[in-house]
């Protein structure tokens, strides 16, 4: 009964509007209060610290810097550009260009608000330009922008990791299949779409000119050269390659293409602060929260309950998928995470799932939450960036909505999708 009142207590926060930190944190504590009435506070506050006390985490400030300096700079406009001179060209041209671009600002970003914003402004007058209705390029843009959290460097992949102890390099490894998947995903709706609405193709670049666009984009490409092949080789971590992109993106775009300013470079550095803060903030309360879910014994009350029942991991995997959906309507990916992951994930082990198989559905799942109605972020996001309505956004992602699930659907059930490349590289 306590319990259910703990739960009601954070529905009926989230609805009055406050913030993820008092959703989380009020009703972690009067649970405390409820249960455990004689462990200490200091006990509490180290768990909270405890939830940001870990060198992993660090990789996610500088990701964040790499993906605001790039964003204002011209390494991401190149990168569309040669993404641009191999697809643009064919039916849907620009369409292939929005998903491939979005793909390979994410491989130096790991932040799908960021490929929101940056992809913006540079592709959706071109995709209307083309012939693609408002609806569908807007429905585009953000859909295809959750690639970023799959292809690596994804910030996702790294908090699971450090929630699970599970090898973020096998994750990031596991991610780029999957993100390609969905980026077929989207590349095949949007051939569908083009035929559909008469868009036709480009003139086709000749070879020698997409050689010099390829080559003029020397310092963008060299980014995610480094920051994948330096993990993948062994030479870097991931929180040393995050650090490694930081001074990269600096040096690029500071010394040579000299399109950001001292200015520039302090104000990205300030909105990167605040947008660490807001993230390690809710890691910090989910430290709480992760503890409270072992002493209550979470996991074996679900356990048992399957048990049961007698379900398999099919059906507990059906059970996640609709947990995270109904949760990614509501709340911020990050809270979605650090809720539903402790009491989930070692469920999960017991039956058997690989975890970086789990990781691949939560983090698709994450995604899904990043476009859903009514409050996925990068609806928002798009909103800010384009200027437009909220509700001319959300006509346009349904059906992309119904393209995630059914990849989400696809990976969830063949695990061999999300394990192959991990197998591949790290046996």
């Amino acid at each position: 009964m306590i319990i259910a009142l703990i739960v009601l207590l954070a529905v009926a926060l989230l609805a009055a509007g406050f913030e993820m930190l008092m959703v989380l944190g009020v009703p972690a504590l009067v649970y405390k209060q409820a249960f455990w009435p004689n462990l200490p506070d200091a006990a509490v506050v180290q768990k909270i610290l405890g939830g940001v006390d870990h060198s992993t985490l660090l990789a996610i400030p500088f990701f964040i810097f790499a993906a605001n300096l790039m964003g204002s700079g011209q390494i991401a406009g190149q990168l569309v550009g040669v993404v641009k001179a191999l697809v643009g060209h064919t039916r849907g041209g620009m369409g292939h260009v929005t998903v491939g671009g979005s793909m390979a600002f994410g491989a130096v970003s790991g932040s799908a608000p960021a490929t929101v914003a940056a992809m913006g402004r540079m592709v959706y007058p071109e995709m209307r330009a083309a012939g693609f209705s408002e609806k569908f390029s807007l429905g585009l843009l953000v859909s295809s922008a959750e690639t970023a959290l799959l292809i690596p460097p994804s910030i996702t992949f790294i908090v699971y990791g450090w929630m699970t102890g599970t090898s973020i390099s096998r994750l990031f490894a596991g991610g780029l299949a999957v993100g390609i998947v969905l980026g077929l995903a989207f590349a095949l709706f949007v051939r569908i779409q083009a035929a559909r609405d008469g868009v036709t193709s480009a003139p086709r670049m000749p070879w020698n000119d997409r050689f010099r666009v390829i080559w003029a984009s020397k310092w963008a490409l060299g980014m995610p050269v480094i920051i994948l092949g330096g993990i993948y080789s062994g030479i870097f971590t991931p929180t040393e390659a995050a650090a490694v992109s930081v001074v990269y993106a600096i040096l690029v775009e500071m010394v040579i293409f000299r399109s950001l300013s001292p200015r520039a470079l302090f104000r990205l550095t300030e909105q990167s602060a605040v947008n660490t803060a807001i993230i390690f903030v809710l890691l910090a309360m989910g430290g709480l929260i992760s503890f409270f879910v072992t002493l209550a014994q979470v996991p074996n009350e679900i356990l048992a309950f399957l048990q049961a029942i007698d379900a398999n991991w099919i059906s507990f995997l059906i059970v996640v998928n609709i947990c995270f959906f109904i949760a990614g309507m509501f709340i911020d990916p990050n809270s979605a995470l650090l809720i539903l992951v402790p009491p989930l994930f070692p469920v999960a082990t017991a039956l058997g799932i690989d975890p970086v198989h789990f990781g691949m559905i939560v983090t698709l799942n994450i995604s899904l939450g990043m476009i859903t109605p009514p409050f996925g972020l990068d609806i928002f996001v798009a909103s800010s960036t384009l200027g437009k309505p909220v509700t001319d956004i959300i006509r346009g992602v349904w059906p992309f909505v119904l393209v995630n699930i059914l990849v989400l659907l696809l990976i969830t059930y063949v695990p061999q999708i999300s394990l192959f490349v991990p197998k591949l590289i790290f046996g």
